[in-house]
């Protein structure tokens, strides 16, 4: 057995090793060591990590300079995501990102200002030509920062192919210090259809694990029949950060032959939303925890290796399987679980009764449901597998379920408002309940006559809500009447309590100033070194409007020299 294991891991080893990526062409994108907050392919939500989260010793503005030479070929500047993000593409074909960043270099910096003032908009998206922002390797591109959905500062650091489907950056001899080895948090038993029993349950089962002085672990053995999988709950981390990052390969053995693989090395976008399926959905949605489920079911997932029955075991009476776990990180360090598995016929016992209601979802048909006012229209492949689904429509709010179902694809939720007066119909949204105390929030929603029509991918409660409410704008740094000439920045807090904020428009002497938007304090920002603004008396005018289209305007004299 052992002889067996060591060919199998040498095997794997020397595989890492025939690695066809380039290892010098690309340097560092920061002039500091690299250490990780996050790592390529980490479970988040609704999606696979596609870079390396490189701390930025918790601080915004270090350089930002090209791993190597080529050219900026996309810009984009928004809200949410990864902020503002720059795209450079090396004549080697690859192309490397770098997100949530403070601002770009005064050459780029001033090539997207021009274009933001001629859209007149914050956000926005450029694709220069090979020509017109070329970079050489080291040059400074941009400053490091926290815009986007970002939850401190750091630098996103991606490499993508020609089909932009982003790489494990390490594989490109990127360094990161790593000698530590993976940890195993939980390990779960499944029953995969009303034959299987694991330890005479038809559920599925917490089994204990015995850590090892080496780091490995042995887990209590069980008894089943039937067809059952394995789920795990591990981490990795880092030499350098406690941060608890993602596993880089997870394979499986029954009895010396490999049955499943999980390989972090590269993913397409277009899937990356199957990591809902990947993981055990129910149990992270009550409880913010995600197994890795190490068995193969309904998911085109590419990082899912062609491996013996898709990790499905099928246990037979009068048999004993030894079933072992390797977890590894990109380094080789590496952690076993050992699991023994007995076949016998008196794991059986009684199913579990099944809940089943009047609505049964297909998950490869268009399903349609509807109740008064309300109805919801499912297309095919919305889930990943069948399943009854529960609905009631009572007082206008839409009980479609709950969160613990995984949703692969939009789905529409309908109103029919007719009986509505025409002022109140303009007001009114969507709004999803969340929390125990079903606290309205906006899901986008647009109408078509009498009907108000929202998009989402998530199951749970849903209501109608109108708005009336303007939105607030409030000063930040100076009052009506104020002298600025020694102020680099303006700023305005905006906010609004219930649909929230759509969109804003500055201008100053009536003309369009850019203003940053930074969601996370709810802040605007005019960098008075954009030169708009002229000596003397000044009039600020600022117009927000929500998702309903309720709107405040905020208007003050300044002045500068």
């Amino acid at each position: 057995m052992r002889i067996i294991f060591f060919l199998i891991l040498t095997a794997s080893l020397f595989s890492n090793a025939q690695n066809n990526y380039p290892q010098d062409y690309f340097s560092n994108p920061l002039e500091i060591p690299l250490i990780l907050s996050g790592n390529f392919g980490e479970l988040r939500s609704n999606h696979f990590h596609s870079g390396l989260d490189i701390k930025t010793q918790q601080r915004e503005g270090l350089k930002v300079v090209a791993c190597a030479d080529g050219f900026v070929s996309r810009i984009k500047v928004s809200h949410f995501g990864f902020g503002k993000a720059l795209y450079i593409t090396h004549p080697n074909g690859y192309t490397t990102v770098y997100g949530h960043l403070q601002e770009f270099s005064p050459e780029i910096e001033a090539y997207v200002k021009k274009h933001q003032y001629e859209k007149e908009s914050f956000e926005i998206e450029l694709f220069p030509s090979a020509e017109t922002l070329p970079v050489t390797k080291q040059s400074l591109v941009a400053y490091s920062g926290n815009t986007g959905g970002s939850g401190g500062p750091h630098l996103h650091f991606e490499i993508r192919d020609k089909k932009e489907y982003p790489i494990n950056p390490m594989l490109f001899g990127i360094y990161i210090k790593d000698t530590t080895k993976p940890v195993v948090n939980s390990l779960y038993a499944y029953v995969l259809d009303e034959n299987s029993f694991v330890n005479k349950s038809n559920s599925k089962q917490k089994l204990r694990l015995i850590p090892q002085k080496s780091g490995d672990y042995i887990a209590e053995s069980i008894q089943a029949i039937g067809k059952i999988g394995l789920g795990i709950e591990a981490t990795d981390r880092q030499d350098l950060a406690a941060n608890s990052n993602g596993v880089y390969n997870i394979q499986t053995f029954v009895n010396g032959n490999q049955n499943f693989e999980v390989d972090f090395s590269t993913f397409s976008f277009d899937e990356s939303n199957c990591i809902n399926q990947y993981i055990d959905y129910e149990h992270y949605a009550s409880s913010r925890h995600r197994i890795q489920k190490l068995f193969k079911k309904n998911n085109p997932l590419s990082i899912l290796k062609p491996t013996l029955n898709d990790g499905i075991l099928s246990i037979e009476d009068n048999t004993n399987s030894v079933y072992k776990i390797r977890l590894s990180d990109f380094k080789n360090n590496e952690t076993w679980v050992t699991l023994n598995i007995k076949g016998t016929s008196s794991s059986i016992s009684i199913p579990e009764a099944k809940k089943t209601t009047p609505y049964f979802i297909n998950a490869n048909h268009t399903n349609n449901l509807k109740s008064g006012k309300v109805s919801v229209d499912f297309y095919p492949e919305t889930f990943f597998e069948d399943f009854y689904i529960d609905f009631d429509v009572t007082n206008d709010v839409l009980t479609l379920h709950d969160d613990t179902v995984p949703v692969r694809k939009y789905f529409s939720i309908n109103y029919d408002v007719n009986n509505y007066n025409d002022a109140d119909k303009d007001k009114l949204f969507i709004a999803r309940l969340v929390g125990y105390k079903n606290y309205p929030l906006y899901t986008s929603t647009k109408r078509n006559g009498d009907v108000l029509t929202a998009s989402t991918k998530t199951l749970g409660k849903y209501a109608l809500y109108s708005d009336r409410e303007n939105p607030t704008i409030a000063p930040l740094n100076f009052k009506d009447g104020q002298w600025l000439s020694n102020f680099r920045y303006l700023k305005v807090k905006i906010d609004d309590n219930l649909s929230g904020i759509s969109n804003y428009r500055a201008t100053v002497n009536d003309k369009w100033i850019l203003m940053e938007y930074e969601y996370k304090t709810k802040t605007l920002t005019y960098d008075f070194n954009d030169n708009i603004v002229t000596e003397g008396k000044n009039n600020f005018k600022l117009i927000v409007t929500d998702n309903v289209g309720n709107s405040s305007t905020f208007e003050a004299l300044f002045y500068r020299k």
